[in-house]
């Protein structure tokens, strides 16, 4: 199989996006012919923006890789990348701390679709350290994460952040 015809499944909360999860948009992009960034819908989850706002985010924020989708699911990964065609599932890798949790990960959905292999991504250094939590912690209170998220990520969370003291 060629990287052409490779179609990956990059899947995450994306509560918010950030730089770090772009870097990784940007590089899988090149890596596959079609690369469907998967927002999961998980209800036991208190998430700040819902699916539909992250997704719409994505949307806006992919626009200009012309071999991205952005959809979102619920279940089994396994079972959504077999369903959308998907052979490969990206997953990107921070610290050891990362890789412990997605190599349980990867094996249970080996185990589950042997068809459907993962691959790592270790996060580009300048990004290693940021993450959704730590984002909307430091947003949360006051905090500058221009630098972190997009701009339209960052009017979001300040938007949401001004509306919940009201």
């Amino acid at each position: 199989m060629t990287p052409l015809n490779l179609v990956a499944i990059y899947p995450g909360s994306f509560d918010p996006i950030t730089y770090g999860h772009l870097d990784l948009i940007s590089r899988g992009s090149r890596l596959v012919g079609r690369l469907i960034v998967a927002v999961l819908r998980n209800d036991s989850k208190q998430p700040l923006f819902s699916v539909e706002e992250r997704v719409e985010m994505l949307r806006e924020v992919v626009g200009t890789y012309p071999n991205v989708e952005v959809d979102s699911f619920e279940g089994l990964l396994v079972n959504y990348a077999a369903h959308r065609g998907a052979n490969l599932i990206i997953r990107g890798i921070r610290a050891i701390s990362d890789y412990e949790y997605e190599l349980q990960m990867a094996l249970m959905n080996r185990r589950l679709r042997p068809e459907i292999e993962t691959a790592f991504l270790m996060a580009g250094e300048a990004y290693s350290f940021i993450s959704s939590h730590l984002v909307k912690q430091v947003a949360s209170l006051g905090g500058n994460v221009a630098g972190m998220v997009p701009p339209l990520v960052d009017a979001r969370l300040k938007g949401r952040y001004a509306a919940q003291a009201r």
